[in-house]
């Protein structure tokens, strides 16, 4: 038989290791123990879609209509609902023509508008802890030079765009933005925005403001859109989270026209769009929204993970593990325990008693020192997790 010698393009060697490698054998050997793992570590909502969008996509699905080919940039009326969308939701009035695409889930999006604007050697602004993507499915993948904007506590988890270095400011080509933030659960005000996005156009770049937890806001916090703050830039969402669909895979892009005609550019070429009968299911539940606040359907979910929030952050505090409760998102991200000195370590040593978290490392080197707890158990579940690390600590 011919033997070839297989050899990976350049770009593949510098994405990092997977460093969850031994974190996914831990988990193995442990299933093996018949140990029964309380999984707190994927944002993967537990909440089932509502029942209303699946009996929509049910009835959708039936019609031949909507069994053939999509179009890559979405159907005109999907187009149409999220234009609705950010009307009642954010005040926008956005040309479903030009201003929105569809998207197959949001991680889709933040990697081929990278391939729609970055060129060899460009830079790209990523946060740091951050979501993977921005720095090696997007930058990384393109031959771009990721530029990591470090996210401390001090700053509130913000970027200190004071600090980027002036020498690259001509190189940059885009930077990515995303709050409510993953992993941290930080928040971005209206005066933070407005300074990113005049620093932004001022060098001549734009952002990607990827926002998929923007209705995972807890009290009465409303989380705003970059786009009310300038049209120059484009925003990423999808339902995922909104409407815990995340296997779905159905999201947009919206904002200024050349991006977005950018991105469908990419789009047209490496993929064929998203289901129609999705599209239809997910129009269903984005004309829920009647003003800026979340409908009862998401209010009700929001609820509950409040609760759970609540437990958790309140249980770990009482056995001396000091833990902020977030404002939004549906995480909680905290320094591991003062005597502990890795985050890696700390989050194998809880394996071994049947809880999985994830270590903040995870999400970049800024992120040592931390982990994130995601809030999709129950609270039954919680609660034996708390026993369980009471256990550790």
């Amino acid at each position: 038989m011919l033997r070839i010698k297989v050899t990976y393009a350049d770009r593949i060697g510098r994405l990092p290791k997977y460093i969850f490698a031994a974190i996914e054998e831990l988990k193995a050997e442990k299933k093996r123990e018949g140990i029964d793992l309380i999984l707190l570590g994927i944002g993967d909502p537990d909440l089932t879609t509502p029942e209303f969008i699946v009996n929509e996509l049910i009835e959708q699905v039936k019609r031949p209509e909507n069994q053939n080919y999509p179009t890559s940039m979405g159907e005109q009326d999907f187009r149409e609902a999220v234009s609705r969308w950010y009307k009642v939701r954010f005040g926008l009035d956005l040309d479903s023509g030009k201003e929105v695409t569809h998207l197959l889930g949001g991680k889709e999006g933040i990697a081929n508008i990278a391939r729609a604007f970055v060129n060899p050697g460009d830079v790209v602004l990523c946060p740091n802890p951050g979501y993977p993507v921005y720095e090696n499915g997007a930058t990384k993948l393109c031959d771009g030079n990721p530029y990591i904007m470090p996210l401390t506590k001090e700053n509130e988890f913000l970027p200190d765009l004071d600090a980027i270095d002036k020498r690259v400011l001509k190189r940059i080509k885009m930077m990515y933005l995303n709050y409510p933030n993953n992993p941290t659960g930080a928040i971005a005000p209206m005066e933070f925005l407005k300074k990113a996005s005049d620093f932004a156009e001022d060098n001549g770049f734009f952002i990607v403001y990827d926002n998929p937890y923007s209705e995972f806001t807890f009290d009465d916090y409303i989380a705003p859109s970059i786009l009310q703050v300038s049209e120059n830039h484009v925003e990423i969402n999808s339902v995922s989270k909104m409407f815990n669909m995340t296997g779905f895979r159905c999201g947009w892009a919206a904002g200024n026209s050349d991006i977005v005609e950018g991105l469908r550019k990419v789009k047209s070429q490496i993929d064929s769009g998203g289901s129609i009968f999705i599209q239809k299911a997910v129009i269903k539940g984005l004309d829920q929204y009647t003003s800026e606040k979340k409908p009862e359907i998401v209010q009700k979910n929001m609820k509950i993970y409040e609760e759970r929030r609540d437990i958790l952050v309140n249980g770990l505090n009482d056995m001396g593990w000091k833990t902020e409760k977030p404002v939004a998102t549906f995480y909680v991200w905290t320094p591991i325990p003062e005597g502990e000195k890795d985050d890696m370590e700390f989050v194998k040593k809880l394996i071994n008693v049947g809880v999985v978290i994830t270590p903040g490392v995870g999400f970049g080197e800024h992120g040592k020192g931390f982990v994130r707890f995601a809030l999709t158990q129950p609270i039954e579940k919680i609660k034996e997790a708390l026993e369980r690390i009471s256990k550790v600590i």
